[in-house]
């Protein structure tokens, strides 16, 4: 059956026509099988990564880095690395899985969190990251307290806003599982007077 359609599709075709379509279509499928598996474009929708990230900007994630998931599956790839503190990183959001958030991961399983004078604590210790310091974290949400001691637990990770005042993050919903983060943020490169590294 299929033979007979590829042999009718061949006589229907002049040789130019179905070269191009030929190519349109490996085209395409490797233009999936690279974004599914290596890397892929996000546009940033709101300010909530201000100064790093603005509205606008267009990035490539890297999927390698963490290991990319298997759709349709619960299988991810070895990845080269695990996320690391001060990594922005991409996920699906826990309340809302058809959208994906970009945050700066704070805090991983184990690790207890506390936002104290704009600062951030992890395991009773203020983070030592450059793009963390720079910033002051506000108090807020159910998970961002003062006085408050936030335990991540294993599999999950804690992730916050780089612009604290209006980040919807894991003070107000919680919790990222491991599985649910895509990649690493690693290139901005749109617009053009921005091109940079993501750090």
């Amino acid at each position: 059956m299929i033979a007979k359609i590829r042999e009718t599709y061949r006589k229907k075709l002049n040789p130019v026509t179905r070269e191009w379509i030929e190519s349109i279509v490996v085209a395409f499928v490797l233009a999936m099988f690279i974004r599914t598996f290596f890397f892929q474009a996000f546009r940033i929708p709101s300010g909530s990564m201000r100064m790093t990230l603005i509205e606008g900007d267009r990035l490539i994630v890297n999927k390698l880095s963490y290991g990319a998931k298997v759709p349709l599956s619960p299988w991810r790839l070895p990845g080269f690395e695990k996320p690391h503190r001060g990594d922005v990183i991409v996920f699906i959001f826990p309340d809302d899985p058809k959208r994906d958030f970009i945050k700066r991961l704070i805090g991983v399983g184990g690790d207890t969190i506390e936002i104290r004078n704009g600062d951030i604590f992890v395991n009773h210790e203020r983070l030592d990251h450059p793009m963390v310091n720079s910033r002051y974290y506000y108090n807020r949400g159910e998970y961002g307290q003062m006085n408050q001691e936030i335990h991540v637990p294993q599999g999950y990770n804690f992730v916050l806003g780089d612009n604290s005042a209006s980040s919807h993050d894991s003070r107000f919903w919680g919790f990222v599982p491991d599985d649910d983060i895509i990649g690493k943020a690693e290139l901005l490169y749109w617009p053009l007077n921005r091109i940079r590294f993501i750090k």
